[in-house]
């Protein structure tokens, strides 16, 4: 434990932003630090989330590096710091930039079932991935500043991902659903991709999870539905461990398959969501935490590994993972085993402090 924490301390003061353009993966990392803030009070992490706020927000509540071109799902992720931001601090500017990305959101393109298209690029299309950028942003907009108007909205999204992208037999959820059925990884008749990838799968937990936290439960038949379905799902993915670490594969249900791989991220969002499930009282904490805790023992003891010079590295992240457009990535089980595996990626990292915050405040 000791040595993620001089890992963090080295990494939030190399760090550079991931994009040139306000994005989805440095809001991973402020997400890890507002997390860790609240399990530990070290100013390290809350210095760390202002300081890259007032670089990117003006003084007028505008973020110039905001990629306007194309109607991005994943650009809310970033945004959920200015929560954080607006309430550490009482600038004005973090509302105005709130603001924005609400209106931004009003904007966004949807699928006629209701669900926001994850990009312009990927039209008709519901990601799991979508689920977490957005999703908790929302709830935290309508909870906080807005009288919860549009809760059911939230709600009714993550509905439309249990009804059209869940599989009963195997308790998986696949990685994205076509609407329109016309994509080339597309199942003709349902529309699903055709296998379950973890980290999809993390992004998934952690969405519902965060969303549960934020919900009042005074809305009781909003919260229950979110509570039912990530109950479910966790029963669904936690099938899947390994028995020697409780890690993942990459591709969760071919353990077996030649280069399938035991996946830092995703196993990190699956154990973040599984002790703050327990946290939150919607898993019972004596079957489910000794669970979350080992996860993230096992991902400490064989993902942070020292190199030649003694320098840490966290390992076994994947790259990057996608469907199309058109006949690119297929959503083949190759197709996912074939993408770069790296260290040290803010969207492995970040979720692992994400994961580690939530294993500090049980203990």
């Amino acid at each position: 434990m000791a040595e993620f924490k001089e890992y963090i301390s080295a990494y939030l003061g190399a760090y550079t932003p991931y994009k040139t353009y306000w994005n989805y993966e440095d809001g991973c990392v402020l997400k890890g630090c507002v997390d860790l803030y609240k399990a530990t009070g070290e100013p390290l992490y809350r210095d760390f989330v202002l300081k890259y706020l007032e670089t990117y927000v003006t003084a007028e509540g505008e973020i110039p590096n905001y990629e306007m071109r194309q109607y991005s799902i994943d650009s809310f992720n970033c945004g959920k710091a200015l929560f954080f931001g607006l309430e550490e601090t009482g600038d004005q500017r973090y509302r105005k930039a709130i603001e924005f990305h609400m209106q931004r959101l009003r904007e966004h393109p949807r699928c006629k079932c209701g669900n926001f298209w994850h990009k312009e690029l990927y039209p008709n299309q519901v990601w799991l991935d979508g689920l977490y950028m957005a999703q908790p942003f929302y709830m935290e907009y309508e909870m906080k500043l807005h009288k919860m108007e549009k809760i059911s909205d939230v709600t009714a999204q993550f509905k439309q991902v249990r009804k059209h992208l869940y599989n009963a037999e195997k308790g998986l959820n696949y990685h994205a659903w076509d609407e329109s059925k016309t994509q080339p990884w597309a199942d003709k008749e349902t529309g699903t991709s055709p296998n379950f990838w973890l980290r999809s799968t993390g992004w998934y937990l952690m969405g519902l999870a965060d969303c549960i936290e934020l919900c009042d439960q005074q809305l009781y038949e909003h919260w229950r539905a979110l509570v039912d379905i990530f109950r479910e799902s966790i029963r669904g993915v936690l099938q899947y461990q390994d028995k020697k670490t409780g890690l993942l594969y990459q591709v969760i249900d071919h353990p077996k398959v030649k280069c399938n791989y035991l996946e830092t991220s995703g196993s990190a969002m699956v154990a973040y969501s599984v002790l703050k499930g327990v946290r939150l009282g919607i898993l019972d904490g004596e079957k489910y935490l000794p669970i979350g805790k080992r996860m993230v023992e096992s991902l400490l003891a064989t993902k942070l590994v020292a190199d030649a010079d003694g320098k840490l590295h966290v390992k076994d992240i994947c790259k990057v993972a996608g469907l199309g457009p058109g006949e690119k990535r297929d959503g083949s089980v190759a197709y996912y085993l074939s993408e770069p595996v790296v260290d040290d990626d803010s969207k492995g990292v970040g979720p692992l402090m994400m994961a580690w915050a939530e294993y500090l405040r049980a203990e």
